[in-house]
């Protein structure tokens, strides 16, 4: 590891006390969507993967990870909400805690964004609506169209179970070892399908206002942090973003009244994307900022959304920790290229989300 004296010109690089854990620094390893579970299951290579990426006193997020066998849009996702499950994340924690790192896990449910095939005898998938999700993706040969399959809009009486879904998930996740959960809130998914008004179209309590529209996200926090404690959770929350046609009119109210309803339940941090990254993997110049949101909450406040070394470092003026997403993959000793100002090796996005156990995966250089 370089020598983290460096820390009197790097802030990023600073010790930092998250509720009741010690940091050694201000660098997360952000929740990163990787397709390389079997059968809902994480395997043995997970335990390199997160292990080669661990510093003591660091804090890791794992991948996105269902919280039942309706919350899966993807191939070879992990979930949490079974023994065999618990069971395999649980030498994967082991080997991050043995380097010292803080680990907590990311428990999501896709809604709509997902096909039947991924779902439970071919149903449709759930969501705050009935909307279908029509995608346009940007490869290379040029623009791929996407027509999901169109979801079932869940009943006012089904949503208690969902929220019970995300409960169990937490301890499950406290179980396998876990320091904490981070609630998936963000980049279109179903809690966000709840809370922005252009895909929300409920009449129920659960729809029109902002109030109503937040109430179900809430719900899930409530319910987390009742099952194992405020100072274990955390939450990812996207305001600004349009992922997956799930924009809001009003973004920065949005992002207000959620910082505000979460300082009631004192959970331990709010994971919030820059405005910049309107969409996937783009960040572009934009007006508006989470200064008021930053300024609201009264907990840890991580940031995320294309961040290099200098405006990381200039991000610890404002906000208490930055998350790393694609630069964290691709440099598994990221801190030590941060410290010493080093080259980083760069990702190739071609090999992010294939299921082979090394390459791409494990398989990026260390210095030296």
């Amino acid at each position: 590891m370089a020598d983290l004296d460096s820390s009197a010109i790097n802030p990023l690089l600073t010790p930092y006390k998250m509720g009741n854990i010690n940091l050694s620094h201000r660098i997360v390893l952000a929740p990163l969507t990787r397709q390389r579970s079997l059968n809902n299951v994480p395997q043995n290579h997970a335990i390199l993967y997160y292990s080669q990426r661990t510093s003591k006193g660091g804090l890791l997020i794992a991948e996105a990870t269902g919280v039942s066998d309706t919350a899966h849009g993807y191939p070879n996702r992990p979930g949490i909400w079974s023994k065999e499950q618990v069971e395999a994340w649980k030498p994967i924690v082991d080997a991050v805690h043995a380097k010292g790192g803080i680990f907590f896990c990311q428990i999501w449910h896709v809604g709509r964004f997902s096909d039947s095939i991924y779902q439970p005898n071919g149903q449709a998938p759930i969501s705050s609506t009935d909307k279908q999700l029509i995608l346009q993706i940007r490869t290379n040969n040029g623009i791929d169209v996407i027509d999901f399959t169109a979801p079932r809009r869940l009943k006012t009486e089904e949503i208690p179970n969902i929220v019970n879904d995300f409960r169990l998930a937490a301890r499950n996740a406290i179980e396998a070892g876990f320091d904490g959960v981070e609630i998936h809130g963000a980049n279109g998914y179903l809690l966000e399908q709840f809370m922005k008004d252009e895909v929300n179209d409920r009449t129920d309590k659960y729809g029109g206002s902002l109030e109503n529209r937040c109430r179900f996200p809430l719900e899930v926090v409530e319910a987390v942090v009742n099952e194992i404690g405020a100072e274990r959770v955390g939450i990812r929350l996207s305001p600004y973003t349009d992922y997956a046609d799930c924009g809001e009119s009003n973004p920065e109210a949005l992002g207000l009244y959620m910082v505000n309803a979460l300082n009631k339940y004192g959970i331990l941090y709010c994971h919030m994307v820059e405005p910049r990254m309107i969409t996937p993997g783009e960040k572009v110049e934009c007006p508006h900022s989470l200064v008021a949101m930053r300024k609201a909450f009264n907990g840890t406040f991580i940031v995320a959304g294309g961040y290099d070394r200098e405006d990381g470092m200039k991000a610890i003026a404002e906000d208490d920790l930055v998350a790393y997403g694609r630069w964290f993959f691709a440099n598994p000793d990221l801190l030590k290229r941060f410290a010493l100002n080093a080259p980083l090796n760069k990702y190739n996005r071609q090999i992010f989300y294939t299921p082979d156990p090394v390459v791409g995966y494990t398989d990026y250089p260390f210095l030296d």
